[in-house]
C-alpha cells in the first residue's frame, strides 16, 4: 500500500481557493458574512497548526498528568461554548446542568471506550486518548447544545400546558414528560441520520484518515463502527443526563414554573 502524500506549504494553500469561492458567493447574495468567514478561516489554520506541533511533543513524550489536563481544557472549552450561545438566557442551576451533563456523559462514555473497548495501554496514551475524546466530547457538545436549544423553546412554547397541568395537580416530571421526549428525539436525531447515511452516502473523517495514512480499509471499518456506537453512546447519555436535570431548575421549590426564565 502506498504511503502517505505530504502536502506542500503551497499545496495546502490552493485549498484556501474554496473560502475565496463562498467569499463571492456571498458577496453576490448580499449575506454579510465575509468578516466572519475571513476570522475563522485564520482562527482554524492558526490552531490547527499550534495544535499540531503541541501533539508532536505530547505523543513523544506521554504523560498522565499532561493527557488528564488536555481532557479537562477539551471538557472545559465545549461547556464554555455551548454557554456561550445563550449568555444571559439561562438560570446558574441550568448553567451547572449543562458542565455536569456534558463531563458525566463524555467522560464515562471515553473511559468505557478506552479501557473495555480498546484497551489502550498505558491508559493514558495520548495518541489513542485525545482524539477519541475529541471525536466524544465535540458530537456530545453538538448535542448538548440543541437539546439546550430544544429544552427552552419548548418549555417557553408550552407554557400554558405546563401550567394547567400543574395546576391539575401533575408533578414537573409528569408536566414537561412530551417537552423531554421530543427534545431527546431531536438531539440525538442528527448522530443517528449519520449513522445512517455513514459508508454509503459518506466516509467518515476517522475512517477517511486511517486509509490515508495506509491503514488496512477492513481495521479502519472496525474503529469506524466502535467510535460511532461510542459517540451515539455519549450524545444520548450526556442529553439524558441534561434533560433529567435540566428541567427542575424551571421549576420552584413549591412546584410552580419560574416565569421569569421563560421571559427572557
Amino acid at each position: 500500500m502506498n504511503g502517505v502524500i505530504d502536502l506542500t506549504v503551497f499545496q495546502v494553500g490552493l485549498a484556501y481557493i474554496f473560502v475565496l469561492m463562498v467569499l463571492i458567493i456571498v458577496r453576490i447574495l448580499g449575506i454579510k458574512r465575509e468578516k466572519e468567514l475571513i476570522i475563522a478561516s485564520i482562527r482554524m489554520t492558526l490552531q490547527l497548526i499550534l495544535v499540531g506541533y503541541a501533539l508532536v511533543y505530547i505523543f513523544d513524550n506521554p504523560n498522565p498528568m499532561i493527557t488528564g489536563l488536555i481532557i479537562l481544557v477539551m471538557e472545559a472549552f465545549a461547556v464554555h461554548t455551548v454557554l456561550g450561545k445563550y449568555k444571559n438566557k439561562l438560570s446558574l442551576p441550568m448553567k451547572k446542568v449543562i458542565a455536569f451533563s456534558m463531563s458525566m456523559g463524555t467522560l464515562t462514555c471515553i473511559v468505557y471506550f478506552l479501557l473495555i473497548v480498546v484497551r489502550i495501554s498505558p491508559w493514558y496514551e495520548p495518541q489513542y486518548f485525545i482524539p477519541i475524546a475529541g471525536m466524544l466530547i465535540g458530537n456530545s457538545m453538538t448535542g448538548i447544545s440543541l437539546g439546550v436549544k430544544l429544552l427552552l423553546d419548548g418549555m417557553i412554547s408550552q407554557r400554558a400546558l405546563v401550567e394547567e397541568a400543574l395546576i391539575l395537580g401533575a408533578t414537573p416530571q409528569a408536566a414537561t414528560r412530551s417537552i423531554i421526549r421530543n427534545t431527546f428525539d431531536a438531539a440525538i436525531l442528527p448522530t443517528m441520520n449519520s449513522m445512517l447515511g455513514m459508508g454509503i452516502v459518506f466516509l467518515p473523517g476517522m475512517m477517511t484518515g486511517q486509509i490515508l495514512s495506509g491503514t488496512a480499509p477492513t481495521t479502519a471499518i472496525a474503529y469506524q463502527i466502535a467510535i460511532m456506537l461510542g459517540i451515539l453512546g455519549a450524545v444520548a447519555l450526556s442529553v439524558i443526563i441534561l434533560l433529567k436535570l435540566g428541567y427542575r431548575t424551571f421549576f420552584t421549590q413549591e412546584v410552580q414554573l419560574q416565569t421569569g426564565l421563560l421571559d427572557n
